[in-house]
C-alpha cells in the first residue's frame, strides 16, 4: 500500500471537507437568498468532489488500488459557472461580509490548486495522476470564477463611490 497515495487522498479530502463546511457556513451567514444559493452551490461542489475522493479512498483500502478514473466522464461544467450574474454582483458589496469570504475563498481555491496539481504531477499512479489533474481543473474553475467575481464587485464599488482621480 502506497503511504504518498493514502497520505494524499486523506489530505484532499480533508480540503474538501473544510471548503464545503466554509462555502456552508458563509451560505447560512447571508440573508440574501441569491447570495446564499451561489455558496450553497459551491458546497455542493465540494461536496461532490469529497464523495468522488471517499469512493477511491475505500476503493484502495479494498484493493490496493484506486479505481479507474476517467475525467472524460466527468466533464460537466462547473455549477458555479452557471450562476455569475450582475443580480449576484449587485448584491455583493466590497465592505460585505459575503465579499470578505470570496477572498478567503480564493485563499482556499489558490491552495487546493497547487496540492492537487502537485500529486498529479508527482504520480506515478495513472488512475491518481487522472483523478488529481480533473480535481485541479475543477478547481481552477472555482479560482477562475472568483478571482472574476471578486473583480467586478471591486470595480463596481470604485465606480459607485467615485473612486478614481479623475
Amino acid at each position: 500500500m502506497s503511504v504518498q497515495i493514502v497520505d494524499g487522498l486523506k489530505e484532499a479530502i480533508l480540503l474538501e471537507r473544510r471548503g464545503r463546511a466554509f462555502y456552508k457556513q458563509v451560505a447560512a451567514g447571508t440573508q440574501n437568498t441569491i447570495v446564499r444559493e451561489f455558496f450553497e452551490t459551491m458546497a455542493d461542489e465540494e461536496h461532490r468532489h469529497m464523495l468522488v475522493l471517499e469512493d477511491q479512498f475505500r476503493n484502495y483500502h479494498q484493493n490496493q488500488r484506486l479505481a479507474d478514473f476517467d475525467s472524460r466522464a466527468n466533464v460537466e461544467k462547473p455549477l458555479a459557472d452557471f450562476v455569475l450574474t450582475d443580480l449576484l454582483k449587485a448584491q455583493i458589496t466590497a465592505a460585505s461580509f459575503e465579499a470578505a469570504a470570496i477572498s478567503a475563498a480564493m485563499l482556499m481555491e489558490e491552495q487546493t490548486i497547487t496540492l492537487y496539481a502537485d500529486r498529479a504531477r508527482l504520480s506515478t499512479d495513472p488512475n491518481e495522476k487522472e483523478l488529481f489533474r480533473w480535481l485541479a481543473n475543477w478547481e481552477h474553475g472555482h479560482l477562475t470564477f472568483l478571482v472574476g467575481l471578486e473583480r467586478d464587485i471591486r470595480e463596481q464599488v470604485w465606480n459607485d463611490r467615485q473612486f478614481w482621480p479623475f
